[in-house]
């Protein structure tokens, strides 16, 4: 082992491990000096955040809660209200828990006795202002009691800055010697580093002074034997990795010299090879020399010659042999004999091909060389097979085509471009130049826009820098041929033929779909803007023009009820009307659904525009037959002119659409001009609808609760839940002005649930038994989207559902009451009860209340506020009750105001009551109130709400 390692330590390797582990660990050294000294400076740092900013952050925290001690203390006594004095006296115990923490973990991290004198005396000062609290609400309030409860407060606080100041203090201490270790130790270490710096480079300088002179003797001894001197001594190493070096440089002298005297061997036996070479190739080979003597042949040839391998006489007339062999092989020698060939061809008896090639030798012989070709024979037979299935191919293309070389001839055409161009195979002989061909076909066939040079300059225009191109061709029997020709490599073209007319007449009906409606033929919106930038365009020349936006009234009515083809029919019967009250040069277009547009040309008057909606409300407002059904709609119109109501497509379109909006607004079936006032009126409306969409993500709605007084049990028996809007701009808005806009954007669905889920929620804090009604919007129930709601208001909240009342109103049954009433029953077996609302003010509530057995009947506000006087109110709430009565449903009196009106409902016999009455709505806070202010008392005069 020892010997190994010491043979180990005589390398060059060794010497650089060795080197390396030396170096390695002064580095190591100074390393764990540094670190060492880093770790002590980490110390200190850390003990002085750890001990010092931890105790001071605990003891402001500490001061923190004594001062809110204090403040809580005054609020306190300031309160009136025996539950709030309670909350903040648990809140001042809760303060000084927090306390008492804090200053026991700041007094556990400080660093000195004095600090903690100061904690102490802070402590005790605390416990003493506590004890004179208690002593203040014992023994009541004097001004000695507030002397010293000051006075405690005082102490506290001047020994919570005592211990602040003392620890900050310390902490500054421990910075201080902290800074005297780092400089000590930067010293330490630089002087360790100048040590290092100086023993590795010592180090280093005697490792290279052991390795660079073998090394420059090894590298001269390398140099002498590329140079081709192998005479030389080689130096002797020593046993490093440079004397195993210069070894096998010697080993190597050697070996390139043995080399050189195997390569002298070698070119001795070169003809031996080269004699081998002729046996084993596999083309015959014959030499003969000028006397027409065979002078060498291998084996190959003899075979070919009809001899066995080497039994052909060296010397042999070649002549002689043309009678001696057998068939196949006299042709050979026969074929070998002729001088006038150099290159020909043969077939032997046994079918094999032979490819002869002769070249004369100087001396005035000549050597032939015998190949057999008869795979070669075999593939060319295939190709010729192949190529007949090309020709196949190419006279059942569907496209024509013609090659042409590089020379610019005809070298491929096949069938169907003959049949494309009306020509006999005949008339296009194969090596006609590209122009022969084109006037050719030109002949045959007319060109429909004086193109006969139209091929031949496809043809001609295809280059080097222009690889392929395509073209059409127009003949004069309407038909249309693409031609494409490109390139080939090698030099010419191949050009294709394709008729492609049809495919024009699909690419032209897709053009026209693309601009214009599919089921009217009208132009579309596209194409209705380029008519209005061309109207514009020609303002300058004086030819102003109207643009009117016009909108179908009741379409949606035909739609649903006669179904979607007989609204197709409609719409192209109003589409013919239209293109009936306008002359050529106006243009209408559909831009969509049931909205069409105008432009009148030369309106230079409103009176032209106004003369032109008439005719067409009164046209298009006939009846109509289609497919056996009678339809009628209306139109509503609204117009502006330019260049007075704007000079751009965008502008005027949007101006007519504002006054078709007023149109719609004024009643439908009417036209309406553009007005300044419309767009301003429009944009308050946009600015609603914009601060509409933003207020439910930025959370501005909220519910406020009307209470429903039960006549039977005489208390509080529910809340109607109404929603409001507090605009930080507008302030609170009423639904009144948002519900509306809110159904028509469609932000009623995640308001409604928004709603819903509140309501719940809010209400699981109720006593129980009451109950919480919520307004549903017909578009809610679009799609049931009102059953996944309340199931999710109810999932979240916990909420029994029979404490959640649904009321709706009867649009909700207007449309689709086949949906609506699926709808309603699946509310039903949610379990949540359903009210309806405002009834009374509809025409068909009674059909209704047949179609779906109702929970609860709400008598709307206008006949309570009538019953007592002298008008048919009172017998229409009487009638109202006694249905609801006979149909098993409650009844709720809306509106009551007065004790009058209570006491008269409640004598009727109504099972609850609403309104100002009771209670104006409120926020959720005040539901307690209202609760215990009409609980089991009956109501009387002094309960009416001001």
């Amino acid at each position: 082992m020892l010997d190994r390692l010491g043979a180990m330590l005589g390398t060059i390797r060794g010497r650089i491990v060795i080197a390396f582990l030396v170096m390695s660990a002064i580095t190591g050294a100074l390393g764990l000096s540094a670190a060492s000294s880093i770790r002590r400076a980490d110390e200190l740092v850390s003990q002085t955040f750890d001990r010092s900013l931890m105790s001071i952050n605990y003891a402001r925290a500490a001061a923190t809660d004594f001062a809110g001690m204090r403040a809580v203390e005054a609020r306190r006594w300031l309160m009136s209200d025996p539950a709030a004095r309670t909350a903040l006296e648990e809140r001042v115990v809760s303060l000084q828990r927090s306390l008492a923490e804090d200053l026991a973990i700041a007094v556990e991290r400080a660093q000195s006795d004095r600090a903690t004198e100061a904690a102490r005396a802070a402590e005790q000062a605390v416990a003493a202002w506590t004890a004179a609290r208690s002593k203040l609400a014992g023994q009541g309030r004097t001004e000695d009691a507030y002397a010293d409860l000051d006075r405690y407060a005082a102490i506290a606080e001047e020994n919570f800055d005592l211990f602040i100041n003392h620890t900050a203090g310390d902490g500054f201490i421990y910075r201080q010697q902290a800074r005297a270790i780092v400089a000590r130790e930067t010293q330490i270490n630089l002087f360790g580093t100048l040590i290092a710096v100086l023993l590795s480079g010592t180090v280093a300088f005697g490792l290279a002074r052991r390795i660079m002179r073998p090394l420059a003797e090894a590298s001269r001894a390398a140099s002498r034997i590329a140079a081709g001197d192998l005479s030389g001594t080689m130096p002797t190493g020593s046993a490093d990795e440079i004397g195993t070096l210069l070894v096998a440089m010697g080993v190597m002298r050697d070996n390139i010299r043995q080399a050189m005297e195997q390569e002298v061997a070698q070119r001795i036996s070169a003809e031996d090879q080269l004699a081998d070479a002729l046996e084993t190739s596999r083309e015959g080979i014959v030499v003969v020399d000028e006397a027409g003597r065979i002078t060498l042949t291998n084996s190959q040839a003899d075979d070919y010659l009809g001899f066995a391998a080497g039994t052909l006489p060296a010397g042999s007339a070649i002549a002689s042999l043309v009678a001696r062999s057998a068939a196949g092989a006299g042709c050979l020698a026969r074929a070998l004999l002729d001088a006038r060939e150099e290159r020909s061809e043969l077939r032997l008896g046994d079918g094999r091909w032979l490819r002869i090639s002769r070249n004369a030798t100087r001396s005035g012989g000549f050597i032939a060389v015998c190949s057999d070709i008869t795979l070669l024979k075999q593939q060319e037979a295939t190709l010729q097979s192949t190529n007949l299935r090309l020709d196949t191919a190419l006279d059942n293309m569907s496209q024509g085509l013609c090659l042409f070389d590089a020379a610019g001839r005809l070298t491929v055409v096949n069938r169907r471009y003959c049949e494309i161009f009306g020509l006999a195979p005949a008339q296009l002989p194969l090596g006609l130049p590209y122009r022969a061909v084109a006037a050719i076909s030109s002949a045959g066939t007319a060109y429909a826009h004086d193109e006969p040079d139209a091929f031949a300059l496809a043809l001609a225009e295809t280059a080097p820098g222009r690889p392929s191109d395509s073209d059409f061709l127009h003949l004069s029997d309407g038909r249309v041929v693409a031609v494409s020709h490109k390139a080939v490599r090698g030099g010419g073209l191949v050009a294709t033929f394709e008729d492609v007319t049809e495919r024009r007449e699909a690419d032209a009906r897709i053009a026209f779909m693309a601009r214009h409606d599919v089921l009217t033929g009208l132009p579309n919106r596209a194409m209705f803007g380029e008519r209005i930038e061309e109207a514009v365009a020609h303002l300058g020349r004086g030819s102003p023009f109207a643009v009117l936006c016009l909108d179908l009234d009741r379409f949606k009515e035909v739609n649903d009820t006669l179904g979607h083809p007989v609204g197709d029919a409609l719409l192209r019967a109003v589409a013919d009307r239209l293109r009936a009250c306008v002359r050529e040069v106006d243009t209408v277009a559909r831009l969509g659904g049931d909205e069409f547009a105008i432009i009148l040309a030369g309106a230079e008057q409103p009176q032209d525009a106004a003369v032109l909606a008439r005719r067409i409300i009164d046209v298009v407002s006939a009846p109509y037959d289609l497919d056996g059904h009678r339809a009628s709609v209306g139109v509503s119109i609204g117009i502006c002119f330019a260049p007075g109501d704007g000079t751009t497509c965008e502008k005027l379109l949007k101006n007519a659409d504002v006054a078709l909006y007023r149109a719609k607004a004024d009643g439908r079936g009417t036209k309406r001009f553009f007005e300044v006032e419309m767009d301003v009126s429009l944009r308050a409306r946009r600015a609603l609808e914009l601060d509409l969409r933003e207020a439910l993500v930025r959370d501005e709605f909220e519910l406020h609760y009307q209470p429903i007084y039960d006549f039977r049990s005489r208390r509080i028996g529910g809340f109607e839940a109404l929603v409001r809007w507090r605009h930080p701009v507008r302030g609170l808005v009423p639904p009144g002005a948002f519900i509306a806009v809110a159904e028509e954007i469609g932000l009623i669905v995640p308001l409604g649930a928004w709603c819903l889920t509140t309501a719940c929620t809010e209400a699981m804090r109720w006593p129980d038994g009451i109950k919480v009604a919520v307004n549903v919007s017909a578009v809610q129930f679009r799609d049931e989207i009102i059953v996944e709601s309340v199931r999710t208001a109810l999932a979240k909240s916990r909420l029994p559902p029979g404490r959640l009342e649904l009321e709706i109103t009867e649009s909700v049954l207007l449309k689709d009451n086949l949906a609506t009433l699926a709808t309603l029953y699946a509310l039903r077996r949610l379990g949540v009860r359903i009210a309806m609302d405002d009834f009374g003010t509809g025409y068909s509530s009674l059909s209704y209340l047949r179609s779906f057995p109702f929970d609860k009947i709400k008598i709307d506000q206008s006949f309570v506020r009538d019953i007592t006087s002298k008008t048919d109110s009172g017998l229409i709430v009487r009638a109202v009750i006694g249905l609801g009565l006979s149909l098993g449903m409650r009844t709720t009196g809306e509106g009551i105001e007065t004790q009058e009106q209570f006491d008269r409902l409640r004598c009727e016999g109504c099972d609850e009551g609403q309104g100002y009455f009771f209670a104006k709505p409120g926020p959720a806070r005040d539901v307690p109130q209202m609760i215990e202010r009409w609980s089991s008392v009956p109501a009387g005069p002094s309960r009416a709400v001001a």
